[in-house]
């Protein structure tokens, strides 16, 4: 059986990698853009549909597993920054506060889809403007949802996960697991 992943995260090909040993990596360029009004758990399922269906469509045969992820706090959607400035707003929206990952999972076979998504909640410590600075300064937060990645320097500023970590790095692999042997493609 084929699988392919629908994104170019090395997270999510690393986390995938350890429940699916071969598998290709096949990026769709989806429009990512979201209309503010949707529900954040159902904002982050539709963009990781929009990322596999055009995979899905190309190789009809393969097992296409796309993802989505955001950071929400105070019902607001924070995805990737869109340059320092807009890294440095978002975290200090994220000091001292709780705030939950959403991860919007995708899987397509044989024109059958299964979507699910996971929340982790995070808190953070109070961070220090030279802290925030520092970090904007190593161009980790830019590609990350919130601008930050618990995988790397980023983790300094957590004080408290409440779920999934590997949600909060991109791809709950326990869930997916499950999912998968559920609908018996694993």
């Amino acid at each position: 059986m084929q699988y392919i992943l629908a994104s170019q995260s090395p997270r999510r090909k690393f986390l995938l990698e350890t429940i699916i040993p071969k598998f290709d990596i096949i990026v769709s360029n989806a429009d990512e853009t979201i209309d503010r009004d949707i529900a954040p758990v159902t904002a982050v399922q539709i963009l990781a549909k929009r990322k596999g269906e055009p995979i899905a469509k190309q190789y009809p045969d393969a097992v296409v597993i796309s993802a989505d992820t955001i950071v929400v706090i105070d019902n607001n959607i924070l995805g990737k920054p869109k340059n320092e400035a807009d890294a440095e707003r978002m975290l200090h929206m994220l000091s001292g506060k709780t705030h939950q990952v959403i991860t919007g999972v995708c899987i397509i076979y044989n024109n059958a889809e299964n979507i699910f998504a996971k929340t982790t909640d995070v808190t953070f410590k109070n961070l220090s403007d030279l802290e925030i600075k520092k970090y904007i300064e190593t161009g980790e937060p830019m590609d990350k949802a919130g601008s930050y990645g618990l995988q790397g320097d980023g983790s300094k500023f957590v004080d408290n996960i409440n779920g999934d970590q590997f949600n909060v790095i991109g791809l709950p692999i326990s869930d997916l697991k499950n999912t998968l042997c559920d609908m018996k493609l694993l």
